[in-house]
Protein backbone atom coordinates (compact mmCIF):
# COMPACT_ATOMS: atom_id res chain seq x y z
CA UNK A 1 0.00 0.00 0.00
CA UNK A 2 1.23 3.49 -0.80
CA UNK A 3 0.21 6.77 0.79
CA UNK A 4 1.20 10.04 -0.87
CA UNK A 5 1.10 13.06 1.41
CA UNK A 6 0.99 16.59 0.05
CA UNK A 7 2.12 18.93 2.80
CA UNK A 8 4.07 22.07 3.60
CA UNK A 9 6.60 22.50 6.39
CA UNK A 10 4.97 25.81 7.35
CA UNK A 11 1.63 24.08 7.96
CA UNK A 12 1.04 23.16 11.63
CA UNK A 13 -1.71 20.70 10.72
CA UNK A 14 0.59 18.85 8.33
CA UNK A 15 2.85 17.77 11.20
CA UNK A 16 -0.20 16.79 13.25
CA UNK A 17 -1.58 14.84 10.30
CA UNK A 18 1.76 13.11 9.83
CA UNK A 19 1.69 11.90 13.42
CA UNK A 20 -1.88 10.64 13.13
CA UNK A 21 -1.11 8.76 9.94
CA UNK A 22 1.90 7.15 11.61
CA UNK A 23 -0.22 6.17 14.59
CA UNK A 24 -2.84 4.57 12.36
CA UNK A 25 -0.17 2.59 10.50
CA UNK A 26 1.28 1.38 13.82
CA UNK A 27 -2.16 0.47 15.16
CA UNK A 28 -3.01 -1.54 12.06
CA UNK A 29 0.48 -3.09 11.82
CA UNK A 30 0.63 -2.34 8.11
CA UNK A 31 3.47 -2.28 5.61
CA UNK A 32 2.88 1.13 4.06
CA UNK A 33 5.09 3.21 1.79
CA UNK A 34 4.66 6.87 2.69
CA UNK A 35 5.88 9.45 0.21
CA UNK A 36 5.84 13.18 0.97
CA UNK A 37 4.89 15.47 -1.89
CA UNK A 38 5.67 19.16 -2.30
CA UNK A 39 3.08 21.87 -1.67
CA UNK A 40 3.80 25.50 -0.86
CA UNK A 41 1.17 27.42 1.06
CA UNK A 42 2.86 30.68 0.14
CA UNK A 43 5.14 30.36 -2.90
CA UNK A 44 5.66 34.13 -2.79
CA UNK A 45 6.98 34.16 0.78
CA UNK A 46 10.13 36.32 0.90
CA UNK A 47 13.51 34.63 1.04
CA UNK A 48 14.27 36.75 4.11
CA UNK A 49 11.27 36.95 6.47
CA UNK A 50 10.03 40.49 6.98
CA UNK A 51 7.23 39.76 9.45
CA UNK A 52 6.72 37.50 12.44
CA UNK A 53 4.12 34.74 12.49
CA UNK A 54 1.60 36.68 14.56
CA UNK A 55 1.98 39.76 12.36
CA UNK A 56 1.22 37.67 9.29
CA UNK A 57 -1.82 36.06 10.92
CA UNK A 58 -3.13 39.38 12.22
CA UNK A 59 -2.83 40.91 8.76
CA UNK A 60 -4.43 37.92 7.06
CA UNK A 61 -7.43 37.65 9.39
CA UNK A 62 -7.78 41.31 10.35
CA UNK A 63 -7.09 40.78 14.05
CA UNK A 64 -4.76 42.16 16.68
CA UNK A 65 -1.45 40.50 17.49
CA UNK A 66 -2.90 39.23 20.76
CA UNK A 67 -5.87 37.71 18.99
CA UNK A 68 -3.53 36.07 16.49
CA UNK A 69 -1.54 34.62 19.36
CA UNK A 70 -4.72 33.27 20.95
CA UNK A 71 -5.77 31.73 17.64
CA UNK A 72 -2.49 29.85 17.50
CA UNK A 73 -2.94 28.46 21.00
CA UNK A 74 -5.65 26.08 19.81
CA UNK A 75 -3.24 24.58 17.30
CA UNK A 76 -0.57 24.30 20.00
CA UNK A 77 -2.99 22.42 22.24
CA UNK A 78 -3.99 20.05 19.44
CA UNK A 79 -0.36 19.35 18.58
CA UNK A 80 0.46 18.62 22.21
CA UNK A 81 -2.11 15.82 22.18
CA UNK A 82 0.00 14.16 19.48
CA UNK A 83 3.23 14.60 21.45
CA UNK A 84 4.31 17.65 19.45
CA UNK A 85 5.37 20.67 21.47
CA UNK A 86 5.06 23.66 19.19
CA UNK A 87 6.91 26.86 20.03
CA UNK A 88 4.88 29.28 17.93
CA UNK A 89 6.58 32.33 19.44
CA UNK A 90 9.85 31.13 17.90
CA UNK A 91 8.54 30.29 14.42
CA UNK A 92 10.33 32.06 11.57
CA UNK A 93 7.92 32.34 8.62
CA UNK A 94 10.10 31.13 5.78
CA UNK A 95 9.87 30.42 2.09
CA UNK A 96 9.80 26.60 2.05
CA UNK A 97 10.79 25.94 -1.56
CA UNK A 98 14.38 25.00 -0.66
CA UNK A 99 13.12 22.70 2.09
CA UNK A 100 10.93 20.90 -0.44
CA UNK A 101 13.83 20.69 -2.87
CA UNK A 102 15.93 19.13 -0.10
CA UNK A 103 13.15 16.61 0.52
CA UNK A 104 13.33 15.60 -3.15
CA UNK A 105 17.08 15.07 -2.76
CA UNK A 106 16.58 13.05 0.43
CA UNK A 107 13.92 10.95 -1.30
CA UNK A 108 16.41 9.86 -3.96
CA UNK A 109 18.82 8.77 -1.21
CA UNK A 110 16.34 6.92 1.00
CA UNK A 111 16.30 9.59 3.72
CA UNK A 112 13.00 11.31 2.97
CA UNK A 113 11.18 10.49 6.21
CA UNK A 114 14.09 11.46 8.45
CA UNK A 115 14.59 14.77 6.65
CA UNK A 116 10.87 15.57 6.60
CA UNK A 117 10.56 14.92 10.32
CA UNK A 118 13.58 17.09 11.06
CA UNK A 119 12.28 19.94 8.90
CA UNK A 120 8.98 20.01 10.78
CA UNK A 121 10.81 19.95 14.10
CA UNK A 122 13.15 22.73 13.02
CA UNK A 123 10.27 24.95 11.98
CA UNK A 124 7.73 24.43 14.75
CA UNK A 125 9.89 23.60 17.74
CA UNK A 126 13.36 25.03 17.22
CA UNK A 127 12.52 28.35 15.58
CA UNK A 128 14.88 27.75 12.65
CA UNK A 129 14.78 29.35 9.21
CA UNK A 130 14.09 26.66 6.61
CA UNK A 131 15.45 28.91 3.88
CA UNK A 132 18.89 28.99 5.50
CA UNK A 133 21.26 26.61 3.65
CA UNK A 134 23.35 26.13 6.80
CA UNK A 135 20.33 24.79 8.68
CA UNK A 136 19.20 22.67 5.74
CA UNK A 137 22.69 21.19 5.43
CA UNK A 138 22.82 20.30 9.10
CA UNK A 139 19.42 18.62 8.91
CA UNK A 140 20.44 16.57 5.88
CA UNK A 141 23.78 15.54 7.38
CA UNK A 142 22.13 14.53 10.65
CA UNK A 143 19.81 12.33 8.59
CA UNK A 144 22.82 10.53 7.13
CA UNK A 145 23.52 12.38 3.88
CA UNK A 146 27.05 13.36 2.90
CA UNK A 147 27.80 17.01 3.66
CA UNK A 148 29.71 17.64 0.44
CA UNK A 149 26.85 16.23 -1.63
CA UNK A 150 24.26 18.30 0.24
CA UNK A 151 26.29 21.51 -0.06
CA UNK A 152 26.72 21.02 -3.80
CA UNK A 153 23.05 20.21 -4.23
CA UNK A 154 21.80 23.26 -2.34
CA UNK A 155 24.10 25.49 -4.40
CA UNK A 156 22.48 24.16 -7.58
CA UNK A 157 18.94 24.27 -8.95
CA UNK A 158 18.70 20.51 -9.17
CA UNK A 159 15.27 18.93 -8.59
CA UNK A 160 13.48 22.28 -8.66
CA UNK A 161 11.41 20.86 -11.51
CA UNK A 162 10.41 17.90 -9.34
CA UNK A 163 8.97 20.27 -6.74
CA UNK A 164 6.97 22.13 -9.38
CA UNK A 165 5.73 18.90 -10.94
CA UNK A 166 4.38 17.65 -7.63
CA UNK A 167 2.70 20.98 -6.98
CA UNK A 168 1.13 20.81 -10.44
CA UNK A 169 -0.02 17.27 -9.71
CA UNK A 170 -1.74 18.53 -6.57
CA UNK A 171 -3.68 21.02 -8.68
CA UNK A 172 -4.70 18.25 -11.09
CA UNK A 173 -5.98 16.18 -8.16
CA UNK A 174 -7.97 19.15 -6.88
CA UNK A 175 -5.90 19.66 -3.74
CA UNK A 176 -6.90 22.99 -2.22
CA UNK A 177 -5.32 22.62 1.20
CA UNK A 178 -2.88 20.47 3.11
CA UNK A 179 -2.28 17.98 4.53
CA UNK A 180 -3.81 15.88 1.77
CA UNK A 181 -3.40 12.11 1.86
CA UNK A 182 -3.90 9.90 -1.20
CA UNK A 183 -4.16 6.13 -0.70
CA UNK A 184 -3.17 3.94 -3.66
CA UNK A 185 -4.50 6.72 -5.95
CA UNK A 186 -8.02 5.54 -5.06
CA UNK A 187 -9.02 7.30 -1.83
CA UNK A 188 -8.10 10.57 -0.20
CA UNK A 189 -8.28 12.27 3.17
CA UNK A 190 -8.16 16.03 3.37
CA UNK A 191 -6.87 17.63 6.55
CA UNK A 192 -5.45 16.31 9.81
CA UNK A 193 -8.31 13.91 10.46
CA UNK A 194 -8.48 11.70 13.57
CA UNK A 195 -6.52 8.44 13.62
CA UNK A 196 -9.79 6.54 13.19
CA UNK A 197 -10.35 8.12 9.78
CA UNK A 198 -7.05 6.73 8.51
CA UNK A 199 -7.84 3.33 10.00
CA UNK A 200 -11.18 3.28 8.17
CA UNK A 201 -9.47 3.85 4.84
CA UNK A 202 -6.93 1.12 5.58
CA UNK A 203 -9.76 -1.27 6.45
CA UNK A 204 -11.57 -0.46 3.21
CA UNK A 205 -8.45 -1.07 1.13
CA UNK A 206 -7.73 -4.36 2.92
CA UNK A 207 -11.28 -5.48 2.28
CA UNK A 208 -10.97 -4.74 -1.42
CA UNK A 209 -7.68 -6.64 -1.61
CA UNK A 210 -9.34 -9.77 -0.23
CA UNK A 211 -10.35 -12.09 -3.08
CA UNK A 212 -14.09 -12.69 -3.12
CA UNK A 213 -15.13 -16.07 -4.54
CA UNK A 214 -18.50 -15.62 -6.22
CA UNK A 215 -18.94 -19.19 -7.46
CA UNK A 216 -17.58 -22.59 -6.44
CA UNK A 217 -17.53 -25.90 -8.27
CA UNK A 218 -15.74 -29.25 -8.41
CA UNK A 219 -12.06 -28.86 -7.66
CA UNK A 220 -9.04 -30.59 -6.17
CA UNK A 221 -7.14 -29.26 -3.18
CA UNK A 222 -4.28 -30.33 -0.92
CA UNK A 223 -6.65 -32.64 0.96
CA UNK A 224 -8.11 -34.30 -2.11
CA UNK A 225 -10.87 -33.68 -4.61
CA UNK A 226 -14.55 -32.97 -4.07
Amino acid sequence: MKVEVWSDYACPFCYIGKRRLEQAIANEKLDVEVEFKSFELDPDAPAVPTQGLYEILASKYGTTLEQARNMSQGVVDTARQEGLHYEMDRVIPANTFEAHRLTQFAKKHGKMNAVSEALFTAYFMNGEDLNDPTILTRIAVDAGLAEADVTAFLASEELATDVREEEAMAQQLGVRGVPFFVFDRKYAISGAQPVEAFEQVFAKIRQEQTLEVIAEGDACGVDGCN
